[in-house]
């Protein structure tokens, strides 16, 4: 093995050299003496494994984020503090204050989940919210929404952390920050990282013109951003990934501009870092990236690897294609521009030429007099994958009629797509009950769902139709026609 990978861990810098670079962080620390953070999943959904990374922010403080050590690869840490459950308790065996509340509150019982409850609630200690003293009962709900409880019940653990909030005072780590940068800005690359290990390698470029020659290089490589989807490829899978380049690195794919009429974001950038400006700039998308996986998920997931990905059932993609979104594509420096909506051919088949990748997201912004929403339909509403996930952007004349309906779909075929058909009935048509609820067996032409764990075929046909006519009462608040002569 060449090249090695550097953290912070146990307040020192760790060096492994002997790690392939597929190991994850959780099996790591399990076979090197830190088997507090269990394996329940495997797959980024229970929460088990939650540690938390701490890295530098540009304001050079330390910024703690809970992140799923089952799906994450250890070389992906590089440059980072890693905390564990073992780290918190100070040398004297006092409790950090999280593990404090939590045995005031009675809140573990078997213990098996106990350990990613208290890391997860770490994270959310150190989040500005709580040192504000903003942190309300939605906060606590978010941030816990990706730990799983099997045995003491969600009460005494929401009290626990309604308790740390109300009591928040500095700790340890607090105390520490400035030791602790210090450690972080000791182990900063100046250039690329590379690991190899026998016949696998692990590649982490800097800058998005290196990203580019070395893709056109390996462009057999597994591109990993976040690893939520590509983890899961081997823990799940035991797929092979014998060359990965990383993107998280890329300066370039972590920004975001925002422009008077359009997004550009960065396609390493994380859903919890586009979050702000989503809430600030398009809401109602702001809204579905919140249902997006858990916070764990969204620490480390991207919108870009959500679109190259291609899933069927990813949730951005049916609100990008309704907004008219466009990828930049770059393949050896090379860029070009396509619409998202040509995008994808089949069942996990998109437009990339070898070598080529998503460098950023081109969002429009809705104009004056459009009308946007997006909704997912889930069998939980938190950390689940959609049945059925919808998009509309709305354009009306000076007549009330339909100047032009994109209406995005996920979950309806086999791959995310817009439904020409219905966009082509309701063209000219007056934006009422009536008219719509004529244009809804359209869909039927537009989409032949299918039937699998999560839903029927019937169940998702009707549902599309039903978001739609929920589509119409949000921007109308009209009433609706009966059930019949919506459905028949």
């Amino acid at each position: 093995m060449t090249g090695s990978v550097r953290f912070v861990l146990g307040g020192r810098v760790v060096e492994v050299r002997d790690a392939d670079p597929t190991t994850t962080v959780l099996n790591w620390l399990r076979a090197n003496g830190r088997p507090g953070s269990k394996e329940g999943c495997a797959e980024g959904d229970c929460g088990a494994c939650t540690v938390v990374l701490g890295d530098l922010a540009p304001d050079g403080r330390v910024r703690y984020r809970a992140v799923n050590a089952c799906i994450l690869f250890l070389p992906m840490i590089d440059g980072k503090l890693l905390l564990t459950v073992e780290d918190l308790a100070g040398e004297d065996g006092d409790l950090h204050p999280v593990q404090a509340a939590m045995v005031d509150k009675h809140a573990s019982q078997c213990g098996f989940c106990t350990p990613g409850f208290v890391m997860a609630l770490f994270a959310l200690h150190h989040d500005q919210r709580a040192a504000d003293g903003g942190l309300t009962d939605g906060a606590i709900h978010d941030v816990l929404a990706g730990n799983l409880c099997r045995c003491t019940g969600y009460r005494p653990i929401l009290d626990a952390a309604r308790t740390m909030a109300a009591e928040r005072s500095d700790d340890r780590f607090d105390r520490a920050e400035e030791g602790i940068a210090t450690l972080l800005r000791s182990i900063q690359r100046d250039g690329a990282l590379t690991v190899t290990h026998g016949a696998a390698s692990f590649h982490a470029p800097r800058g998005v013109d290196e990203l580019a020659a070395l893709f056109a290089a390996h462009s057999n490589a597994t591109l990993v951003a976040g690893a939520t989807d590509v983890g899961l490829w081997v823990t799940k899978q035991g797929r092979s990934l014998p060359t990965l380049i990383h993107l998280a690195q890329v300066r370039e794919l972590h920004r975001i501009d925002e422009g008077a009429d359009a997004l550009e974001i960065g396609a390493a950038v994380t859903y919890t870092d586009l979050l702000p400006v989503l809430e600030r700039r398009l809401p109602e998308l702001a809204a579905l990236v919140t249902r997006i996986g858990a916070a764990q998920v969204r620490n480390s997931g991207t919108l870009g690897g959500n679109i190259a990905n291609g899933s069927p059932i990813g949730d951005s993609m049916p609100a990008l294609l309704a907004l008219g979104a466009a990828l930049v594509l770059n393949r050896g420096g090379v860029r070009r521009e396509l619409p998202l909506d040509r995008f994808y051919h089949g069942y996990r088949k998109n437009d990339l030429k070898p070598g080529e990748f998503v460098e950023r997201i081109r969002i429009p912004l809705p104009r004056q007099g459009q009308r946007f929403a997006t909704w997912k339909v889930s069998k939980r509403r938190d950390q689940d994958i959609s049945a059925v996930c919808a998009a509309f952007l709305l354009t009306l004349d000076g007549a009330g009629r339909v100047a032009e309906l994109r209406a995005g779909y996920g979950g309806m075929a086999a791959t995310p797509a817009r439904a020409p058909a219905l966009e082509a009935a309701l063209a000219g048509q007056p934006w009422m009950a009536d008219a719509v609820a004529a244009a809804l067996p359209a869909l039927d032409q537009d989409f032949r769902p299918m039937t699998d764990m999560r839903a029927g075929d019937r169940y998702r046909a009707l549902v599309a139709k039903n978001l739609l006519m929920r589509f119409l009462l949000h921007t109308t608040g009209a009433d609706m026609p009966s059930l019949e002569a919506v459905h028949g």
